[in-house]
């Protein structure tokens, strides 16, 4: 049994002031097999003080400076790679090909962020005036359970390049996989005060860096639904915020796409993460014309995919984290069936062989309207929703139509084409013929997917603040 007792305060593991619990449960077989002690107002307030002191030194830190501890991190997480991807998989459920692609991502963020940095001017003239980009002081950084180590990696990573100090608020489900992170972070020997991380629930730990007024920036990832609430609080002390939140991404099939690869390949996407995935494209938007012959390859697809145990390297679709989320996704499958769509794989209940664990079965509906709730609310789970389109225009209009904006997929034999598509959609960020990332491209959500971009250039500069100097 895992007893996870400290918190990581000015460069120690501490003991938390707070007292309460939070029992950590293997999803795949439902199993207890740990516990993590819970950090209080007190806790955020003395991590909070650590990086604010930190600060002061820390935001007059050179650029190589600053490299030199980006290169320590990436080295110290780096060694124990297999053993993030180990402890992803059996805390968190994710599969095994997903959890190497996110510890990757998270080791990455290190090196990428040294590459931005590296061409990055502090100081610029702009008009006849100088510019100076200043650090912003100390952020507030607030992960979900999907992929925690990645997140943290990534906005720790651009805080540090722009010379701010940080407090971090991880999910408490992920408490294993940041035990195992903070350790690499310690081993890399950062001078104390620049991270803080304290274990806690978000109306505890989440509400006190939310209002705390030396916080001067929240960078948060999670639900649209928190994400409102973190804005609310911020705006009585003015912190700036980077906000990325829910999606319920389209993924349009155009009339000249070659269905044989693109409907597989839509099917496999939607479940990414297990269905888990806030940019995962549950929206398939095909020609009405071609839905019978979607419908069949859809169907072919979903029966090629194992749900299974996370650990097994072909399982596509491990279970969802918790019984509450698998709960979750259930009463959606539920409510399609009841707004009228037609189920055409997976359903209710789960696969055979695998009712100890949290598992859904892969998913799809089909003639489904957009303004079904299946089509318009994101599900977190393995289910897909295809709808039908008379029409270019129409498809488009049917993309848009929904209060996300986070990413859209686009499938095309004419990348000019499906470019001219892409002009018109409403999204942070949009994916032609595949899936792919781009470290240095700005990502983040239009409408209700959320407030700012990270990544790259555009991601530091979130936590810079621009002052000029006239003279």
């Amino acid at each position: 049994m895992k007893q996870i007792n400290k918190i990581y305060i000015n460069g120690e593991f501490v003991t938390p002031n707070g007292t309460e619990t939070f029992d950590l449960i293997n999803p795949t077989n439902n199993q207890k097999t740990g516990e993590v002690v819970l950090g209080n107002e007190e806790d955020t307030r003395m991590a909070i003080a650590a990086a604010k002191k930190a600060f002061i030194t820390f935001s007059k830190t050179t650029k190589e400076e600053r490299i030199s501890l980006l290169q320590k991190l990436y080295e110290a997480v780096s060694k124990r790679e297999d053993e993030l991807v180990s402890v992803m998989v059996n805390e968190y459920g994710g599969t095994l090909q997903f959890c190497r692609m996110s510890v990757q991502n998270a080791i990455s963020a290190f090196t990428t962020t040294i590459t931005t940095l590296e061409s990055y001017d502090f100081e610029k003239t702009v008009g006849h005036s100088k510019v100076r980009f200043e650090s912003l002081g100390v952020v507030g950084i607030i992960t979900p359970w999907n992929a925690s180590n990645s997140f943290i990696c990534n906005k720790l990573a651009t805080a540090i390049a722009a010379g701010c100090t940080a407090v971090i608020k991880p999910s408490e489900m992920s408490a294993v996989q940041t035990q195992l992170l903070t350790e690499c972070f310690h081993e890399a020997g950062l001078p104390a005060g620049i991270f803080n991380i304290v274990n806690g629930l978000g109306n505890v730990v989440g509400t006190e860096i939310t209002q705390h007024p030396d916080i001067a920036k929240i960078s948060f990832t999670g639900s649209t639904l928190t994400g409102k609430a973190i804005a609310k609080g911020a705006v009585d002390t003015m912190k700036r915020i980077t906000l990325e939140l829910g999606g319920k991404s389209p993924n349009i099939i155009l009339e000249d796409a070659d269905l044989e690869k693109a409907i597989p390949m839509a099917v496999f996407g939607a479940y990414m993460n297990n269905g888990q995935a806030c940019i995962a494209p549950t929206r398939l938007l095909v020609p009405q014309n071609r839905l019978n012959e979607v419908n069949e390859l859809a169907k072919k697809a979903a029966e090629q995919v194992k749900v299974g145990n996370p650990n097994e390297a072909d399982t596509l679709v491990g279970p969802m984290v918790s019984t509450k989320q698998f709960e979750r996704v259930q009463s959606y499958i539920r409510l399609g069936q009841e707004e009228g769509a037609t189920l055409l794989a997976g359903g209710e209940g789960k696969p055979e062989g695998l009712e100890s664990g949290n598992f859904v079965k892969a998913t799809i509906f089909t003639n489904v309207r957009n303004d079904m709730r299946i089509a318009q609310e994101e599900i977190f789970g393995p289910v897909l929703s295809i709808i039908p389109y008379a029409n270019e225009e129409e498809a488009v209009a049917i993309a848009n139509d929904t209060t996300y904006g986070l990413a859209a997929y686009i499938s095309s034999s004419d990348k000019d084409h499906a470019e001219r598509v892409a002009a018109q959609i409403d999204a942070g960020r949009i994916c032609i013929n595949g899936f792919s990332h781009d470290p240095y491209a700005p990502f983040g959500g239009f409408k209700q997917s959320g407030i700012g971009r990270e990544y790259g250039v555009f991601g530091l500069e979130a936590y810079l603040e621009p002052k000029t100097i006239l003279a």
